[in-house]
């Protein structure tokens, strides 16, 4: 493993971790050239399906784009990091479990939505307000209005 402070190409590990969920091997490595720690993920590479673009382009699926997204939409609110990742594994687990081998990247973000309207409903908004691009005060209000209506319900 190329080592990030001095990119030489040997490093060895000194501990190595399984996830809390077990999907996630997590090494502690030391550079044999600098002697700088760093750690790594190991986690088992899934076949996500193609996701397509609102233009038709197909792109594949990124983890660290969803996650930036969430983290984005819980800035200043109580949502740990570790929830932020669970919802990114909830993701990852439906769109593999689909079978498909494309499907619309809209599906993705209403997914983030669901997820987020259950942790925080202000991230959910946050998050809406930029993935639907309100064209103005009275669509984020209708969406307001509508989160209120279901949290009376429930």
């Amino acid at each position: 493993m190329k080592c990030p402070s001095c990119a030489h190409p040997e490093s060895r590990v000194t501990d190595s971790r399984a996830g809390t969920a077990g999907d996630v091997i997590r090494r502690r490595r030391e550079c044999e050239a600098c002697a700088r720690r760093f750690t790594t993920y190991e986690r088992v590479e899934e076949v996500f399906p193609l996701l397509i673009k609102k233009d038709g382009r197909r792109e594949t699926f990124d983890r660290q784009k969803v996650l930036s997204g969430l983290k984005r939409a819980c800035d200043k609110r109580a949502v740990s990091i570790e929830r932020l990742e669970v919802i990114v594994d909830a993701i990852e687990r439906e769109l593999i479990d689909s079978g498909d081998k494309e499907v619309g990247a809209q599906l993705v973000g209403e997914r983030v939505m669901s997820h987020l309207r259950a942790v925080d409903p202000v991230a959910y908004v946050r998050f809406a307000s930029v993935y639907r691009q309100f064209k103005d005060i009275d669509e984020l209000r209708s969406e307001i209005d509508q989160l209120a209506r279901k949290d009376v319900k429930s």
